[in-house]
This record gives C-alpha cells, sequence and structure tokens, in this order.
C-alpha cells in the first residue's frame, strides 16, 4: 500500500496534498515538519473515510439526502444532517482502518492518553474558504475503542447541517467532499487561544490578533467565553 492509499500517516507526512489529510492536517504536517512544537500525534487519511463509505454503500444514500428543506423563506439541511447521521452510527468500520488506528495509537504513552481527535475536511482551510466552526473536534478522547468512534464522528460532522449549507451557499459539490481526522496528544493547558495574522474583522494583514482565556481553546472558538483580546 502506497502512502496515498494509507489509512494512517504520521503527522510530519511530506505526502501532505490537500485531497489525502485535509485543511487543517496539511498545515499542521507543514509546521510539524519545519520542525515547530507540534502535539505529537498521527492523520487518518481520507483513504479511510471513503473505505468507510464505499464498503457500506453510503455514497448515493448521502446525497440523495442532502438535500435542503424550505422552512418558511428560508433553506433548512438539519433533517438532511440528522438522517445522514444515522446512516453513519449505524454503519460498520473496516478491520483493516481499526487496526491501523490501533497501531498508530501505541504511539502515546499509554492506552489511556487523552487524544483530541480533530476534522480536516478536503474543502477546508482554503484561501476563499474556511469551515471554521462547521466540523466537529472531540477532545480528551481515552482508549482505542472511544477513538475509533470519535473518528466516526468526526467523518459524520462533514455532514452537519452547518458544512452541507455552507458547501451548498458557495457552489461546492456534495459528491466533492471528504473528510481526514488528526489525532494528537492532548496539552493540558492553563490558557489557549487563537492568533489571527490578519484583523478578522477587518482583513488588515498588517494587524495581528489575539483571542486568548484560561483553559482549553475549545470555550474560546465555540463562543462559551469571552476571550481576552491582545
Amino acid at each position: 500500500m502506497n502512502s496515498s492509499d494509507s489509512y494512517v500517516l504520521p503527522l510530519n507526512t511530506d505526502n501532505d496534498s490537500l485531497e489525502l489529510i485535509g485543511g487543517k492536517g496539511k498545515s499542521l504536517a507543514r509546521m510539524a515538519s519545519a520542525g515547530f512544537t507540534v502535539p505529537t500525534g498521527f492523520h487518518v487519511t481520507t483513504a479511510a473515510y471513503k473505505n468507510f463509505v464505499d464498503t457500506n454503500e453510503l455514497q448515493s444514500k448521502i446525497l440523495e439526502l442532502a438535500k435542503p428543506e424550505i422552512n418558511g423563506i428560508a433553506l433548512s439541511f438539519e433533517q438532511a444532517s440528522k438522517n445522514i447521521r444515522a446512516l453513519f452510527d449505524q454503519a460498520r468500520i473496516s478491520d483493516d482502518i481499526v487496526a491501523e488506528v490501533a497501531s498508530a495509537y501505541t504511539m502515546f504513552e499509554s492506552e489511556s492518553t487523552a487524544v483530541a481527535v480533530r476534522s480536516s475536511a478536503n474543502a477546508e482551510d482554503l484561501p476563499e474558504l474556511s469551515f471554521a466552526g462547521q466540523q466537529e473536534t472531540y477532545l480528551n478522547v481515552r482508549g482505542g475503542d472511544a477513538l475509533v468512534l470519535a473518528i466516526r464522528d468526526c467523518w459524520a460532522s462533514l455532514w452537519t447541517a452547518q458544512a452541507i449549507s455552507y458547501r451548498h451557499q458557495n457552489g461546492i459539490e456534495q459528491d466533492s467532499v471528504a473528510m481526514a481526522v488528526v489525532v494528537q496528544v492532548m496539552v493540558p493547558s492553563d490558557v489557549s487561544g487563537i492568533l489571527f495574522t490578519a484583523n478578522p474583522a477587518t482583513g488588515e494583514r498588517s494587524e495581528m490578533i489575539i483571542n486568548a482565556s484560561f483553559g482549553l481553546g475549545e470555550a474560546v472558538v465555540s463562543g462559551q467565553v469571552t476571550p481576552d483580546t491582545y
């Protein structure tokens, strides 16, 4: 199996194709390869997602369901998302994928090491499209069984109502998307934050903005807290 067919790749892989490890994965792979301090981990490639979808014969069902309902004067993808999620919950992950993920998980200190399981779609973090907050990340996942379930949940989050709607609005074909997943050891942070290398409110590239708060960064990105701003 060559690297483009692999279900799991090291975090610093040089095979950093957007189509293979997604937008978030590509950025992390480039940072890790360049020597930046990046929490250790690995990629579950889009090949695993495609295997899951193909093995369970889901693609045609997904595309049939990924259509809007008219809710008043607006389009709604809420029911479509729920129906697609039900497909994922009932489907089985192949033994080959489970085995590769289990083997990669042994790189961490112990079988109870907490990890972050992060979605990395092939249509996110693009120059013209971000998909920020559209798909899911799962924190403090412990154990191989929980990890496999979290990976499946990340795959399913490719079809959240927000993600389907965002693709619909921006003319991205629903059958062109696939999901990779990044698995990284959790960092027990005292303070977490986000650095914007351009002012997100104005687009001004001579300004950098930091939003930070105590604890994990999830509270900042999900809007649960009002962060400090620098």
